[in-house]
């Protein structure tokens, strides 16, 4: 769990169409340890949004894009006071190229620069630092194509071997991309001055195809950051296999919209699964459960976490395997407001999701409402886990 006694405050620049994970992973994954983190953006206060981009392998010659969740900003770039922070944070995706030439954001990089604190930057987001003349001399990596700008701006430029790679020169952290996220989150962790105890737990995700992008992407990148082993399986496939994710969102409309997500890649096969040999369950939300509470194995494979009272943690729409599975009974739980049915009528104790992010834990059972709720789904199941950062 977060070690509220000794929190960091870190600062995230953004921009419109960053990419899409590099931003809220670390965002929610930190505030889960119990860093507290501030996003802004040059022209922007809290409250407003930053459109957000999806960026990943396609069969052409380049990468493709398409569009992400909304980004809600909570802090107001013009009240920036670098002194009240412990390190920044510059995700990637386009959003880097126009802030890379913004005066404001070179002036606010340069002031952290001069003060020798923590810098983690991905992906393009070091663009950034090479505008503020940040890199000269220091070794770095980044997505491949930004090697030209970075070697010009006189960095030592690290090829990277594998797209999850990181590199470490002094206090400075950067990254490939995406991939990349356990090892760069836990070396900024670090950086800031943190320790994880009681890591090297296993726990299994239960996936299907359009389950929610970030319900999945954010709880299983901060489990790996803190040295867990995390399996990712879906009935019907294999380890290496992908389920293709939907991104939800609120955009004004009486409910969520729907658009493509990541594809995300199993890391396990279904088949043979043992839930003995694992620590925790984790069930994503989105549209997979609707389908999933229906399959057998699945339902058999919820019942061994919960009469072995494992952890079990689930969101939003995930609570329908729950239902399906008959183990909410006399249970305290919350779910995404229209999921309400379900849980009442499977006999649990419905608890208001009020506001939207509000998660409880009840025994071994943790549940959410939605993904905006992931630091404190998290954060509670680190805590069934015995899993702590300090500082």
């Amino acid at each position: 769990m977060a070690d509220s006694k000794a929190q960091r405050t870190v600062l995230m620049i953004c921009g419109d169409y960053m990419e899409d994970y590099e931003a809220m992973v670390p965002f929610q994954s930190l505030q889960a340890y119990g860093v507290s983190v501030d996003a802004v953006c040059p022209g922007k206060k809290a409250g407003d949004i930053c459109r957000t981009a999806i960026s990943q392998a396609s069969p052409h010659q380049f990468y493709s894009e398409s569009r992400g969740h909304n980004f809600t900003l909570n802090a107001t770039f013009d009240d920036i006071d670098v002194s009240k922070y412990d390190g920044l944070v510059l995700p990637g995706g386009r959003a880097p190229e126009y802030l890379s030439v913004n005066d404001s954001v070179l002036d606010l990089v340069k002031k952290f620069s001069d003060s020798g604190k923590p810098i983690a930057a991905i992906c393009h987001g070091q663009l950034i630092l090479a505008g503020a003349g940040y890199l000269k001399g220091r070794k770095c990596t980044a997505y491949p194509t930004v090697k030209p700008v970075l070697v010009a701006a006189g960095a030592h430029w690290v090829e990277p071997d594998t797209k999850s790679a990181c590199v470490v020169d002094g206090n400075l952290i950067t990254a490939v991309m995406y991939k990349g996220h356990p090892e760069y989150i836990r070396l900024f962790l670090k950086a800031l001055g943190g320790t994880i105890t009681s890591s090297e737990k296993r726990i299994l995700f239960l996936c299907g195809d359009y389950m929610e992008d970030y319900e999945v992407m954010v709880p299983f990148q901060s489990l790996q950051a803190l040295g867990c082993h995390v399996d990712a399986v879906c009935p019907n496939k294999a380890a290496g296999d992908k389920c293709v994710t939907a991104v939800h969102d609120f955009e004004g409309d009486q409910t969520y919209t729907e658009k493509p997500g990541h594809d995300f890649t199993l890391t396990a096969d279904f088949e043979g699964i043992d839930a003995s040999s694992y620590d925790a369950l984790v069930i994503p939300g989105g549209r997979a459960p609707e389908y999933l509470a229906l399959d057998g194995s699945v339902i058999k494979l919820v019942i061994e976490f919960m009469e072995a009272e494992k952890p079990v943690a689930s969101i939003c729409h995930g609570q329908q395997i729950l239902a399906a599975a008959g183990v909410l009974k006399g249970r305290k739980c919350t779910a995404y407001p229209a999921v309400k049915l379900n849980v009442v009528l499977s006999g649990a104790k419905w608890l208001e999701p009020d506001p939207i992010d509000r998660c409880f834990t009840d025994g071994n059972l943790v549940t959410g409402s939605a993904w905006p709720g992931h630091p404190q789904f998290i954060s509670q199941l680190m805590s069934l886990l015995g899993l702590r950062v300090s500082f």
